[in-house]
């Protein structure tokens, strides 16, 4: 019998299977597909994955992607469902703070839901990134659940960590960064014309932004490689992961690689639409803890 009960949003980037798997609770966020004035809706909840593939299709045949946060409504119809089922305990992970304020509908949500099941408790993680590296969070998450450890030893561990996480993000079309105010008009202009990648990731506050910018896939890839040549992924935790929109060539490149270079086999899927939509299609990422702190070396 678990201690606790772990519960997410879909910015994890978990597959349906991993969820049903690990005893997952996940509320999924919305998205919306746009082209030529027709408007489709969608709850970010795949369950096979060509339906990512399709989904980085359309944005590749024009359709214009929106995301929604996950308002304080979805958040105690969620926690709700979890306390009348029984629920005490729960670890529940958001997207980070510095793209949302879920954090804090799920803190209200979560209060009020204690007001009618007093012995309800939610401690809500504020990872300070998304897609895999909240999904790095939660596989620890995992770990202490599984290991007996309580909801307040597995929050306070995901708290330590969550800084230690290192991303580098690199998108194909800046066009999908414009859109999301990442860069400006004229640098998605002029990357885009001289093959200019920026290299992307958190910072301290949750927030994405371009910390480099290289020439080229190529280089990109190498860029990647030198960071992890300078330092790995932190022994006690060797959680890597890779992350793509729709380019499983290069995913699968820096794959093998990681098994070379480390011996072990890094977590490797496509990313969610949620995210996904704000970097676009043949993007790819990764990400891993390592003992120093965010972008410190």
């Amino acid at each position: 019998m678990y201690k606790f009960t772990l519960s997410t949003d879909s910015t994890c980037d978990f597959y349906h299977n991993e969820l049903v798997e690990n005893d997952i609770h996940m509320a999924p966020l919305t998205f919306m597909l746009e082209k030529d004035g027709h408007i489709e809706e969608y709850l970010d909840n795949f369950t096979e994955y060509s339906q990512y593939v399709d989904f980085y299709n359309k944005l590749r045949q024009g359709y214009m992607p929106k995301t929604s946060k996950l308002n304080y409504e979805s958040h105690y119809t969620h926690f709700l469902k979890l306390a009348q089922d029984g629920a005490e305990d729960v670890v529940h992970f958001t997207i980070s703070s510095g793209l949302a304020n879920t954090w804090e509908n799920a803190e209200q949500a979560a209060a009020d839901v204690k007001k009618d099941f007093p012995k309800f408790r939610v401690f809500v993680v504020d990872p300070l990134t998304a897609t895999v590296g909240q999904g790095a969070l939660l596989r620890i998450a995992i770990k202490c659940r599984n290991e007996g450890k309580t909801a307040e030893e597995a929050y306070n561990l995901c708290k330590d960590l969550r800084l230690h996480i290192q991303h580098f993000i690199v998108a194909d079309d800046l066009q999908f960064l414009k859109r999301g105010g990442r860069i400006s008009p004229v640098a998605a202009a002029v990357g885009g014309m001289l093959k200019v990648k920026p290299i992307i990731s958190f910072d301290k506050e949750g927030k994405l932004g371009v910390i480099d910018k290289v020439m080229g896939v190529r280089k990109a890839v190498s860029y990647i490689k030198a960071k992890l040549e300078k330092e790995g992924p932190d022994p006690a935790y060797n959680y890597l992961f890779i992350v793509h929109t729709d380019n499983e060539p290069i995913a699968n490149e820096l794959d093998a690689y990681v098994r070379e270079k480390f011996g072990f086999a890094p977590f490797n899927s496509i990313m969610g639409p949620v995210i996904g939509s704000h970097v676009g299609p043949g993007a790819f990422a990764l990400g891993y803890i390592s003992k120093s702190l965010r972008n410190e070396f």
